[in-house]
């Protein structure tokens, strides 16, 4: 079959032809994994050749390709008859391997046009359904999305040290959007096609693929993750053989993220992606399901830069209870290990998150958490930060949150009463204030009785204390004194034996005020 393919090559080539191939074959030739060189035969064919020739093992290996006819890519699919189709659509993908400097509009413009009006008609020509995807149709598609899309993005694009976007930062938009928006939904639908033979897809969709996809999510431009998280979602659901290793790739980002660099644009968007997965795992949920939440999910409340994607965490968090109530304790543990001191507007969104939890929490799980859990909402009672202690205040208007404390009260109350007196006392916030009285008020209608032993408890508390301050008070005076006394001995030229009176003097009244 070669032999008869050589045959009927022409012997000799034109200089000008040939000198056009060898600067193809050098410019326009990209590698990825083991897929076949992809190289513009477009260029090496003049505009005016509609006659049909056979390809060289050069641009498609033999073993895989013999007999597939390289068509002029600059034709259209209506102008060749429906056996060729097949070898025009790989032509064209041929022709669109190049890459071109977006950056400069006025550089190789009608190299661009050209291949922008390729891409579309790619794009219809497979939106019709009258594509066939073989594997050497497979391979082509593969090779020219790995040549435009994958790619290392410059220094500029890490230069936040925000761990990616805020909400007050503009997005970055990719100058060569034009094209690989055309190219992301060309991706889409060879991943959607009916027809599409998985078996034969999987040896070019590979792991290779795969990870140099999930790298593209650290993108600046949101309208390229917008792209990758549905192409992402849809490889999830139609190679099954690749799940476990998403799942696991996608773990290594998250953990590469917290624990190293804290700087990923593409965290929200994994995390939309795995709220759908969550929510339809099979019940009962896997162990290595369970570690992906304590390992993964959990961890990601650590970084300051939560509030871009806490919104999916918490949808994520909130799925996974849904399908084990058990696994409430153990996130609400999570919470209490990662949740802020000193930031506030994290501590917000904590409490925010609990909130959802709770809600969701059963019986038996909220009683093996619920006294560390309180101590920590009693110092957010008491914040000074009014809308952290008005937010900690309005946990106790859900109605499952206050069914949960009121058949705990002889547990919680104790823990809470404290910090609601001393909100009384001496809170600068009138809306907390408010709140607070309100409480205690429904607290007082819920168990008047554990109210005034808690009342009884705090006022004995409170006497000691100052008990233990007026010692600690009169402590200091009388070092004082005695510091003073030593002062006065020593300016009077007195001996050392004189000076260490008083201080053997001041550290028995020390010890014995202690």
């Amino acid at each position: 079959m070669i032999k008869q393919i050589l045959s009927k090559l022409p012997k000799k080539v034109p200089k000008s032809d040939s000198s056009d191939s060898a600067r193809s074959e050098s410019g326009n030739t990209t590698t990825f994994g083991n897929v076949f060189q992809c190289t513009n035969v477009g260029s090496t064919i003049s505009s005016k050749l509609n006659v049909v020739k056979r390809v060289s093992s050069v641009v498609f290996p033999a073993s895989m390709n013999a007999g597939v006819e390289a068509i002029d890519p600059s034709l259209s699919f209506k102008d060749v008859s429906n056996t060729q189709k097949q070898s025009l659509f790989i032509s064209k993908l041929n022709l669109c391997c190049k890459v071109y400097d977006m950056t400069d509009p006025d550089k190789n413009c009608a190299e661009q046009d050209q291949k922008r009006q390729t891409l579309l008609e790619l794009v219809d020509f497979v939106s019709s359904g009258s594509v066939k995807f073989t594997e050497p149709s497979i391979a082509a598609l593969c090779k020219m999305c790995a040549a435009n899309l994958f790619r290392v993005f410059p220094p500029k694009f890490r230069a936040s040290t925000t761990g990616g976007e805020t909400e007050d930062d503009e997005p970055m938009f990719d100058p060569a959007w034009s094209h690989l928006q055309i190219v992301y939904d060309l991706l889409l639908q060879f991943i959607n096609y009916n027809s599409l033979d998985v078996k034969v897809a999987k040896a070019h969709v590979d792991h290779a693929f795969i990870l140099r996809l999930l790298d593209l999510f650290d993108s600046e431009d949101p309208r390229e993750r917008d792209c990758l998280k549905t192409i992402l979602h849809r490889i999830y659901g139609k190679f099954m053989l690749h799940r476990s290793f998403i799942r696991k790739s996608v773990s290594n980002i998250f953990y590469r993220f917290v624990f190293e660099t804290e700087r990923h644009n593409g965290i929200a968007e994994l995390l939309e992606i795995f709220g759908s997965v969550i929510s339809g795992f099979a019940l009962p949920l896997k162990e290595e399901h369970k570690l992906f939440l304590w390992r993964a999910l959990l961890p990601l409340h650590k970084p300051k830069s939560i509030g871009i994607y806490h919104q999916q965490l918490t949808y994520c968090i909130v799925q996974f209870i849904d399908k084990d109530q058990r696994l409430a304790s153990s996130v609400i543990k999570g919470l209490l290990k990662y949740w802020p001191v000193t930031n506030s507007q994290k501590e917000l969104m904590f409490i925010s998150e609990l909130e959802e939890v709770l809600e969701m929490t059963s019986m038996p799980e909220f009683q093996k958490i619920m006294v560390p859990l309180f101590r920590r909402l009693g110092c957010c009672l008491n914040s000074s930060h009014y809308q952290v202690a008005e937010r900690a205040h309005l946990l106790w208007n859900n109605e499952h949150i206050l069914n949960l404390i009121t058949q705990n009260r002889q547990v919680i109350l104790p823990l809470v009463f404290s910090a609601l007196v001393h909100n009384s006392q001496s809170h600068w916030n009138q809306a907390v204030l408010n709140l607070t009285q309100n409480i205690r008020k429904m607290l007082s209608q819920m168990d008047e009785e554990l109210v005034l032993a808690c009342q009884r408890k705090f006022d004995e508390d409170d006497a000691r204390s100052s008990a233990v301050a007026e010692r600690r008070r009169i402590t200091w005076q009388r070092l004082e004194e005695a510091a003073a006394g030593v002062q006065s001995i020593g300016g009077g030229g007195g001996s050392s034996s004189d000076i260490l009176v008083p201080v053997k003097s001041a550290s028995a009244a020390c010890s014995v005020a202690c």
